[in-house]
């Protein structure tokens, strides 16, 4: 699975896309967690907008990335999720750890 790193003054967002499972999050989370390192973000959002199917490992990403943040200080947001992978997010409790915002019309 692809991510896109974007790096703007003071956040980085990550363009996730295509399915987040056990076969692909490893790669996501080191791409994510070494760029995040490097650039020291106030806040890291997570891009959903292209994603359409995400199983734990999408909430494990999420969690993880959430402690890295809280270790230097900053956030995170998740962008964009789908109606059913915001309600699997809602059921698990992230977004009592990441903002859940969505910022164009969701994609089914």
């Amino acid at each position: 699975m692809p991510v896109k790193l974007i790096n703007e003054e003071n956040r980085t967002t990550a363009m996730l896309s295509g399915e987040i499972d056990h076969h692909n999050a490893k790669g996501l989370r080191l791409e994510i967690d070494f760029t995040v390192r490097e650039e020291q973000p106030k806040e890291l959002i997570l891009d959903f907008s292209d994603v359409g199917f995400m199983d734990s490992s999408g909430i494990g990403l999420v969690m993880g990335r959430y402690k890295l943040m809280k270790e230097i200080g900053g956030k995170v947001t998740v962008r964009n999720p789908s109606v059913q992978i915001k309600k699997v997010m809602k059921i698990s409790g992230i977004d009592r750890l990441a903002s859940i915002q969505n910022s164009q019309e969701n994609k089914k």
